[in-house]
């Protein structure tokens, strides 16, 4: 059992979090203080910690907190935006000893957002929004996705159309309908945002884009091929919430709310091969298992930890309380951990499940994803603090192409076409 985790403050709520190596440095962007004035939301706190947690160095930015994204070699990439109006978008690479060494604008066109972006070998992966998030669409204006070099030239552009939207889920009542509740016609968006989880993912040739009206949450993902940025499909209209990488060219898209609920394997020519009942923090290891715990809108809990199996059946696992969870990691022993209902959660191969530590007065709801590091040391983020716990008795992280949230400890959500071991 672990001990009383190592706990380490930040300026403002974490927003992500990611790792050089193993044995660290820990990278970590938050706001930039607790109160929620101008200064706080838009400013980027970029923060450097040790395993033992000490502080090692930071950086700050301005412009809204995105994600770290981390290389091989320990470098790590922050987004960021000077106060023009609209805004220029940066991307800065700082070296693990805290030295900042390259910076990159990316071409963006006129009024644009960036939405979300994944580090490439060559360059970047950038989901364009025509505004910033919450201000109104200008007429026939849309999102695109756009690969850039590493000097920030364009290499292709798509863009991603999303004009009118529609789910049977949403519902509506009012003159039009004699005060009687049906499903909503399809209406277009008035704002349009990037997904609210994993927006952007690269799996080798092909890569997933998720846009959504901002309003509703209903949106479609977009798969593409990596060297074209030639649309490969279309998902229909729907609530879309978590993804992961299920291998080269292969996505795991779930669904949530309005009645939904549901997971989705699409293969590299963006069809549907199998659906689950079921929708989660889900892990893919190598051999192509899927597991995770369930998500559900829904109190008091009805969600289990489930396993995914290649006919569209599912196995029971432990129930789960609570709901608010840390996106699990998977060890090489297939044992998964995360925090869930103020508790440190282990759930092993056998879907048994061990209690590693409890705060039973814990109740911040503010999570970032699980990191599993050298000698079995776990770390993730409640609201504004890092918490880091040692000697949990995990095996190493498991390989595969979706161990943890965003693929590997470095929070790169990209994988090449053949994926190597994960660290």
């Amino acid at each position: 059992m672990p001990k009383e985790p190592e706990i380490v403050g930040l300026p403002g709520q974490v927003w992500g979090l990611a790792a050089a190596d193993r044995d660290g440095p820990i990278y970590l962007t938050s706001y930039a203080g607790r109160s929620p004035s101008t200064r706080n939301l838009y400013t980027t706190v970029l923060t450097a910690v040790d395993l033992n947690g000490a502080m090692l160095w930071q950086h700050t930015f301005a412009g809204h907190p995105f994600p770290p994204r981390a290389d091989a070699d320990g470098t790590v990439w922050v987004t960021h935006h000077n106060s023009a109006s609209p805004p220029v978008f940066t991307l800065t690479s700082v070296g693990a000893e805290g030295s900042v060494l390259h910076e990159v604008t990316p071409q963006q066109e006129p009024g644009e957002y960036l939405g979300a972006v994944v580090r490439m070998p060559d360059g970047f992966c950038v989901l364009w929004l025509p505004t910033a998030p919450r201000q109104r669409l200008p007429p026939g204006r849309t999102a695109r996705l756009a690969r850039h070099s590493d000097t920030g030239s364009t290499m292709w552009s798509t863009p991603l159309p999303l004009e009118t939207v529609s789910f049977s889920g949403v519902i509506e009542a009012g003159v039009a309908t004699g005060w009687h509740v049906q499903p909503k016609k399809e209406w277009r968006p008035s704002t349009l945002q990037a997904d609210h989880w994993q927006p952007l993912l690269v799996a080798g040739d092909r890569i997933l884009a998720g846009i959504s009206d901002g309003g509703s949450g209903i949106g479609r993902c977009t798969i593409l091929d990596t060297e074209t940025g030639n649309i490969i499909s279309t998902i229909e209209p729907g609530p879309y919430h978590h993804k992961a990488i299920a291998g080269p060219g292969r996505f795991l898209v779930g669904t949530q709310g309005y009645g939904a609920l549901a997971s989705t394997l699409y293969g590299p020519d963006g069809q549907p091969t199998h659906t689950w009942p079921s929708h989660g923090q889900m892990l893919i290891d190598q051999p192509g298992t899927i597991r995770g715990p369930e998500s559900e809108n829904r109190l008091p809990s009805r969600s289990q930890f489930r396993v995914l199996n290649p006919d569209g059946s599912m196995r029971d696992g432990p129930p789960l309380s609570g709901y608010y969870t840390s996106y699990p990691a998977l060890d090489a022993n297939g044992t998964a951990v995360f925090w869930r209902d103020g508790k440190l959660l282990a759930v092993d191969a056998n879907l048994h499940q061990h209690e590693l530590f409890r705060r039973t007065d814990d109740d911040r709801t503010v999570m970032s994803r699980t990191l599993l590091l050298q000698d079995a040391t776990i770390a993730f983020a409640l609201d504004n603090e890092l918490l880091i716990f040692h000697d949990t008795g995990l095996a190493p992280l498991a390989a595969g192409p979706w161990p943890c949230a965003d693929g590997s400890i470095h929070g790169n959500p990209a994988i090449p076409t053949v994926a190597p071991p994960t660290i």
